[in-house]
């Protein structure tokens, strides 16, 4: 039955086309966000290709055999998808016990919870984020896809035999599982609360199903085998059209819609997955010309190896950046060295595990472990046998006694610091009344290096701080120059959530005539979303703080869009903390972002004279 059902189905050479755009625009999402603002659609665009082939197959095995055999249709599942994953999950395991023992929090549950395609809901429950890069970025973060579509692939057989044997007609099923993806999508919208991290309905399975369904509802009106190979020509224009018009919106969708625009969650992802049911549909049209155009040589080597550059994007990136510390440098070399590196462990997983693992006969798998006992110990394979069993042992060590939820004492500290911060921050936002110099102002005169006239020039002025979580962490300092100061920060702040927060403190006059602006610690933003933040500020004067982020690849380009918006506006006088504290390392805590006390002291010595001058 199974030669039977592969022999019948058609390889459509054109989805390699589609998966290489999809796996690209993933990539460079990760790589030059700001370029590739809305590469993560790519993911959706899988889901879509997913539900499609997935649902095809089972309709071709069910017209011919009357029935679906489920245990063989997991079977082929687990043997496409599982070793390489699992592979993955040794590998990088084994380097995090090794050489990156930071990563090991948490491990146990995250290895758990992937095995058993859950790890999207392990992440919500345990507060990840996808969208904070600077936060505790995991290996493992891109993984609650793959949760995801296991748990579609475990219960999808079993709907599409009630739906085959009781609704029958494939219209009324197309109709259930479009209403379905529907709702999914309603639900994302009902969920999604703006200007707030949005990784809840970002991971859901059920905010995030429609994509899949979408696919599959195709499946049911257009059938890849029973497409017709010559058709009108005019019908045939119609469907090129279609079919390029999907991929050009596609395309602009990657480059354009940005993950934090309220739109994504308001219908558009549904809407994108809509155009690529549309990309999809055209491609497997025999009568079609889209599929030829999207074959080639490039795109059928991507293509073919996309669920491995998936899988080792995060691993690559996490791993090669923590060991770089400054890749805001040279960002480009650093880009074609983690692009080599991901292609090239994607290019080992398809050749060594992923091909074989295909076609493995796991009922031998006694006989071929007894073969490798016998093999002499200088033989290749026992060698690699053996390499390959250490490197188990030392992931297994590592997953077994990973701590959970475990804070160092650095982390402890910093998490004291800030939360403190938090409360002092909370509290400039009451009335405040005009104080006078006591008994320390020498001291904090010589502390932030001020004259007198300075100190008192600042304890009568009014200044409105907002800003992440540098900002935040330098609260009670920046209380010390300026008692009178308003502080609103937060961890994880991005700028193009500042518009929003500005005009609500605004309105609750809590805007003042002064606004130190310290954003961009956690991305870049476009200049219309600055000139958004502006047009809140008004004409109040700015001063802008520019950001030290070495660690992370926007640094240069949030301080070129500063630089740009300071030459624009006449009323933003930049600070310039990179330039102050590139040269020193001793000033910042481990992250090499977040200054220490030390670092406080000059950060805040260095808006004050900014302000004061």
């Amino acid at each position: 039955m199974e030669k039977k059902r592969i022999k019948k189905s058609r390889y459509i050479t054109g989805f390699d086309g589609i998966r290489s755009l999809a796996v690209i625009g993933v990539i460079f999402y990760h790589l030059i966000p700001t370029s590739m603002q809305g590469g993560y659609l790519g993911v959706p665009v899988f889901f879509v290709i997913s539900g499609y082939l997935i649902t095809d197959l089972l309709r071709q095995e069910w017209q011919q055999n009357g029935k679906i055999q489920i245990k063989d249709f997991y079977i082929r599942r687990i043997k496409r998808l599982y070793p390489a994953m699992l592979v993955l999950l040794i590998l990088s395991s084994a380097y995090i016990t090794l050489f990156q023992r930071n990563l090991l929090n948490n491990l146990r549950g995250i290895v758990t919870s992937s095995l058993l395609y859950v790890n999207n809901w392990w992440q919500i429950n345990h507060g990840m984020s996808y969208f904070d890069r600077f936060g505790g970025e995991s290996p493992f973060t891109h993984l609650w896809s793959l949760a995801l579509e296991g748990q579609h692939y475990l219960i999808f057989p079993v709907i599409f035999v009630l739906l085959v044997k009781f609704v029958k007609r494939k219209n009324k099923i197309f109709a259930i599982l479009s209403i379905g993806g529907l709702l999914s999508a309603i639900l994302m919208g009902i969920l999604y609360t703006p200007d707030v991290d949005p990784t809840r309905v970002y991971y859901g399975t059920d905010t995030r199903i429609f994509s899949v369904w979408v696919g599959s509802a195709l499946a049911f009106i257009w059938p890849s085998m029973q497409l017709k190979s010559k058709i009108p020509s005019q019908a045939k224009r119609v469907l090129n059209a279609s079919g390029i018009l999907a991929l050009v919106l596609l395309i602009l969708s990657f480059i354009y819609l940005g993950a934090q625009q309220p739109f994504v969650y308001y219908g558009g992802m549904y809407l994108i997955s809509l155009v690529a049911a549309v990309l999809v549909a055209v491609t497997a049209h025999p009568g079609a010309s889209l599929n030829r155009l999207l074959t080639n040589r490039f795109f059928t080597y991507l293509g073919k190896r996309s669920y491995g550059i998936y899988l080792y994007q995060f691993p690559v990136m996490i791993f090669y950046e923590a060991k770089v510390k400054n890749i805001a440098n040279n960002s480009w070399m650093h880009v074609l060295i983690e692009l080599f590196l991901i292609l090239f462990m994607s290019e080992l997983s398809y050749q060594l595990v992923e091909k074989p693992m295909r076609y493995f006969n796991f009922r031998k798998l006694r006989i071929k472990v007894k073969e490798w006992l016998a093999l002499p110990l200088k033989n290749s394979r026992k060698i690699t046998g053996i390499v390959c069993a250490l490197v188990t042992v030392t992931a297994l060590v590592g997953i077994t006694t990973a701590p959970s939820n475990q804070v160092d004492a650095a982390q402890e500290k910093f998490q004291k610091d800030i939360a403190k911060n938090k409360e002092a921050a909370e509290k400039t936002k009451d009335q405040q009344n005009k104080v006078e110099l006591g008994e320390n102002a020498e001291e904090i005169m010589a502390t932030y290096d001020l004259t007198k006239a300075q100190l008192e020039e600042a304890y009568s002025t009014e200044v409105t701080a907002f800003g992440d979580s540098v900002m935040l962490g330098a609260t009670i300092d920046l209380q010390q120059v300026f008692p009178q100061a308003i502080v609103d920060a937060d961890v994880g702040r991005q700028l193009y959530q500042a518009a929003e927060l500005l005009k609500s403190l605004r309105e609750q006059g809590l805007l003042k005539d002064k606004v130190v602006l310290a954003l961009g610690t956690n991305g870049t933003a476009t200049e219309a979303q600055f000139d958004g933040i502006m047009a809140t500020i008004g004409e109040r004067q700015v001063y802008l703080v520019n950001v030290h982020v070495p660690t992370q690849r926007w640094q240069n380009e949030v301080n070129d869009l500063f630089n740009r918006m300071a030459e624009k506006y006449d009323n933003i006088t930049l600070i310039d903390w990179y330039g102050e504290s590139v040269n020193h390392e001793e000033w910042f805590r481990e992250d090499s972002v977040h200054p220490d006390e030390n670092g406080l002291t000059a950060y805040v010595s260095l808006i004050a004279k900014a302000i004061l001058n």
